[in-house]
Order: C-alpha cells, then structure tokens, then sequence
C-alpha cells in the first residue's frame, strides 16, 4: 500500500539506529568482509520509547548492533568506547540532559535524533553548554526525524497526546493555551506527512477545533513546501504522483457516542476491559503471565479481532480441537505399534517421520502458546462479561443508538443491576445522545437510578448542559453547524454504534454506517450535491487565492484524523469502508490518542467538574 505507516516508520528507525546510515544487507557484509559491526548505545525518552514499543522488539535492536538502551531520565553509569544514540523529543529539559551527559563524557560520541524537529532556541542552548564544558566536539550528528507519532498498525496511529478533548473543551483554558495544543497536533500530523512524503488535499467542517488544525497545517505545509529540496520533494512516491490522498480532519464532538458506548466485538472489549495499550495488554492479578502482545505478528489476532465474542470462544475451541489432533497425528506417526518389529523399510519410514515430528514442534509449540494466550484473555473477558452483564449494555445501547427505541425496564434494570458505576454512566449518556427530545419523566427516573447507585453524574450533566445549548443554538439559526456536538437526528438517529443486536451482528451487517464514516466516503467520492458541500477545502500546493476546485477529488486514499481521542469502533467501521469499495480504497485512521469508554467519560466528568457539576477531577490518558 502506498500509505503504509508502519512499515516507512520502521525503515526510518531502522536507518536511525544504523547511525542514520542504509543498513548493510547480506551481499554486502560478503563483500566487504573486513567491515566491522558497529555496536552502540540507545538512550531514549519515555515518549520515544512508546513509539519503538510497537515497531521494535529486543531482539530487532541487536540486530542492528544495539546492544544496551536505557532511559534518558535515570542515572546512568559511562561506557567508555561506544558511541551512543539518543531517540528524544526536543524539550529544554533533554536538551540539558543531553549537554550534561556529553560534559561527564558518558560516552565516546553522540547521535542526537529528535522525534520532531529541533527549533533554533533548543539548538542555540545546546551549543552554549557544550561549548562551555568543551564538549562540542563529542556531537557527532544531529538529525531532524519527524516521527513524533505512535504506529499501532499498517493504517492505524496515534498523537500519544493524552486529556486532548478536556484541554481543547476546558471553558477556563485561554487562548494561548488552545494555540499550544493546536500547534503541538499540527505538528504530530506534520510528521506523519513528512513520513509517508505526501502533501494531501485537507477536507474539515467548518468552526472548531478541526478548523483551526487545518487551517494551521495548511500554513505549516505552505511554508515548508517554499524551500526546495524539501522532505516531500526528497521522499518521492506520492509526493510527486497526480493522486493524492485526502486529510479529513474531526472533532471528537462530529460524534460523541461512539467515544461512550460498550462494543460486542473481540478487540474493543480487550482495549475496554483490560486496557489495551501499545499492542500490549496487561493481565489482571494471579494469572501466570502478566501481559500479552497483540498485533499483526499474532495470526489469530489478525483473524478474529473484529470477530463478536461468541464466534472468537467458538475459534479458540476449534483451534485447540485440531491443535490436539495434529499433536495425537505426530505421536501416532512417530510411536510404532507395541510389539511389532520394524524391518528395513518400516524403520526408514518412521524415521522420516520422526524427522517431520521433530520440525513440526516449533510450529506446534507456537499454536499452543497463541491458543493458551487467547484462553487466558477470553476467561477474563467472560469473568467481566457476566459480572457486569456486558451484554445486556451493549444490547440496550445499540437498541437506543441504531433503532432510536429503548425498553425502560430493560434500562431501569441496568441502571440498578450489575455492572460498575462507569457502565451505567456510559449508558445513560448514551440514552442522552440517543434521543433528539428526550421525555423529562424518564430523564428524572435514569437521574434517579444513577443517584440510587451512587453514580458520579459529573460527565452526564456535562453532555446534557452541552446538547441543551447546540439545541438552543440550533433552534435559533436556519442552519446548525455541523461541527457542533450534534445535529441529531442525521446524526445519530438510526445508525448502528454497536455490535450486538438482536442477535450477533457486525457493524455494518445491515448497511448502516457510523456518521463518520459515511462522510468519509462522501468526502472520497466527492461528488457535488451532497452534505460535505459546505466543507473547507485546503491545498497546500495550489496557490492561496486559487480555490483548489481541480482537487476535490474523487479519492483513491485517505488519512482521516480525530482530535480529542479516537477509538478501535471508528477504526473498523474504517477498514470495512475500505475493504468494501470498489474499486478499492485505502483509509488510514490517526487520532491525537486511543480511548475506551471509560478513559473518554473521566475526561467529559473532569469538564463537568470545571463547569460546577462536582469536585476536581483526575483523568486516566490513553494512548
């Protein structure tokens, strides 16, 4: 694919790690027998660490000749002899770790290589150390690698920028505060861009956050684009090509609920239950092994994790059924029948098939191990499933937001049953959006519940607040903006949010679409007439008085981003429009960090708790 993000990430950090050099393949190791591996430290933050966690495994460093990495903040003891690489995001304080460490001398050169770019100030400072201590001579390079962006899967990534939907709705923050956070998304995207070496035709509603994005990367591109060479000119490919990929930039707000609600499906109930951060999952206490990875390495993660939870239980127990046969087929072949001799031919025979016994093992120890992870991770799902009765949410959920209809026993029963008080917030909010004009009698009896079970409502009165004012606003103006937190009925009305229905269906089983993916379609096809008309189009290589009409489209590539926090919901709904297309289209889905519904409703209580609906609140990030 041409907007593979992991892959050019990781040929990136590989070349990083090979002191910004190709790395040496076989043919020319042979070649060149007398070269020497050059064997190095790396010295890390704790951001840059979690952009190698998902992309570099312990034993890819050695490979490339790291033979020791350690954390930029703690102490460390000198290595005499080796040279050292730093993998930093550019702040004063690294900044003065850096001349510090080069002062001691801790090692015998340094490769310094800032996650983003390093301003003139920092570079300033560091000269000013350095050459006060006499160390300058010890930096042997600096590099400029614009990879400030966490890549969780070929066409998924993250910010890594944590509390982005309280900052940016915080109604005490000041401008200079937004301008701060503005700029820092701008800046992650503006990597991802330089990554991949496209510049792309941006598309956003108009007002908002998205707005003020896209109009600030549009500068930002504009300006890098003057000097020539430059990262998009060097990096080929798209950059150059006639088709370009379209950026669609959204709020959070375009779409509040499926930030909220429960999800049936195998990963959004592992990121929901058990917190998957980085690819990595954190089992609870007394399980044998502590954590698992999950990504693309895993094939029956990369099978079933979109799979509804049932149909993933009924593989695992297929998959362990014929594991057990082909073992019981091994041991057959390879154990003779008691009693018997074995003449010439029946020996040669089984020990051929002792020799297949015995290079099939690696293959059998590795499906055992992938079935005992996915029991142990489904055993805990199913735990949490029937003590919070998980299913009976997600069933009340998907009733309210794809059929516009609740049965109030069924939600009463809920708000008083099983399930944690986080649970039965997220649902009663969920009824809120749900519903354009919701009956007062019920919202005073789902208040009542919540009080009766000693719910925090902080984040329920703060979404109530806020859709009373978009429908005042709304009631008030012939048209209502569309970056607002709701337009309803279009909005949320009718649409499937959730997995499970009736019975077990997929998201899309019914040709229902989440409101951003069907405007991410739209936006694709960019056919005229439809409801995207109104919105702004920025491209930063036609000139700024042109209006840019010749790249409206159609589309073969997106990159579609969410500021305020994103989720695997959206992600999926994505990759099916993707897969679906005809002809093909290929959808990358960045966010400024991946939230469950818990981790988004403490950041909606800690806004309601600055709008004088409770006390001060904490908010656990995302990633």
């Amino acid at each position: 694919m041409a907007l593979n993000l992991r892959q050019k990430q990781t040929s990136l950090i590989v070349r990083m790690l090979n002191l910004n050099q190709a790395p040496s393949t076989a043919s020319s190791l042979s070649s060149t027998e007398n070269k020497e591996e050059i064997y190095k430290i790396l010295i890390m933050d704790s951001f840059c660490r979690s952009i190698l966690s998902p992309l570099i495994r312990v034993n890819d460093l050695r490979k490339h000749g790291v033979t020791l990495y350690l954390p930029i903040e703690k102490p460390r003891q000198p290595v005499p002899g080796v040279p050292a690489v730093y993998f930093i995001r550019a702040t004063p304080e690294n900044i003065d770790l850096v001349a510090k460490d080069a002062a001691a001398p801790l090692y015998d050169s340094f490769h310094l290589n800032f996650s983003s770019s390093l301003p003139r100030p920092l570079l300033d400072r560091l000269a000013a150390q350095t050459v006060q201590t006499d160390s300058a001579a010890r930096i042997s390079k600096l590099y400029d690698q614009y990879l400030e962006f966490i890549s969780l899967e070929e066409s998924l990534f993250s910010l890594g920028q944590a509390d982005t939907y309280l900052q940016l709705n915080d109604p005490k923050a000041g401008d200079q505060e937004i301008e701060a956070m503005i700029e820092k998304i701008v800046s992650g995207i503006f990597c991802v861009l330089a990554t991949l070496g496209v510049v792309p035709v941006i598309r956003c509603a108009r007002g908002g956050p998205a707005e003020m994005v896209a109009s600030a990367l549009d500068t930002r591109l504009r300006d890098h684009l003057i000097s020539k060479p430059n990262l998009f000119t060097e990096s080929g490919g798209l950059a150059t090509s006639f088709q370009r990929p379209v950026l669609c930039i959204f709020d959070r707000n375009f779409e509040l609920s499926v930030g909220i609600q429960h999800d049936w499906s195998y990963r959004p109930l592992v990121h929901d239950i058990l917190g998957l951060k980085l690819n990595r999952v954190n089992m609870p206490p007394g399980n044998a092994t502590k954590s698992y990875e999950l990504d693309d390495s895993d094939s029956f993660w990369a099978a079933n994790s979109w799979s509804p939870f049932p149909k993933v239980a009924e593989e695992i127990e297929l998959q362990l059924k014929a594991y057990k046969q082909d073992v019981d087929e091994v041991n057959r072949r390879t154990g003779g029948q008691g009693g018997v001799e074995f003449e010439g031919t029946d020996l040669i025979g089984n020990t051929k098939h002792l020799m297949n016994a015995v290079n099939s093992l690696p293959e059998l120890t590795e499906r055992k191990n992938v079935i005992d992870k996915h029991t142990n991770i489904a055993t805990v799902l199913l735990g949490q499933i029937k003590e919070r009765s998980l299913d009976g949410f997600c069933d009340c959920e998907s009733d309210m937001l794809a059929k516009g209809s609740v049965d109030k026993s069924v939600l009463l029963s809920l708000l008083k049953g099983k399930g944690t008080k986080e649970d039965k917030l997220r649902l009663a909010i969920t009824y809120l959006l749900s519903f354009e004009s919701p009956v007062p009698s019920e919202l005073e009896m789902i208040e009542a519940a919540l009080k009766e079970s000693e719910v925090d409502i902080s984040a329920y009165q703060y979404v109530k607040r806020i859709k009373s004012l978009n429908a005042s606003f709304a009631s008030s103006s012939s048209v209502a903006s569309r970056s607002n937190i709701v337009d309803w009925a279009e909005k949320l009305y009718g649409q499937s949010i959730s997995a499970v229905t009736a019975g077990v269906k997929n998201l899309l089983s019914a040709g229902r679409q989440l409101a951003l993916t069907r405007t991410v379609d739209t936006l694709m096809e960019a056919k005229p007439g439809t409801e995207v008309d109104s919105y702004l189009l920025f491209d930063p290589r036609a000139p700024r008085a042109g209006s840019g009409a010749q790249f409206r489209g159609p589309f073969r590539d997106a990159i579609v981003f969410m500021i305020g926090g994103g989720n695997y919901v959206e992600y999926r709904s994505l990759m099916e429009l993707a897969e679906s297309s005809q002809p093909a289209k290929h959808v990358v889905y960045g966010t400024t960090e991946i939230l469950n519904g818990k981790e988004f409703v403490d950041q909606l209580a800690a806004l309601g708790k600055k709008m004088g609906f409770g006390a001060a609140a904490t908010v656990n990030p995302g990633q």
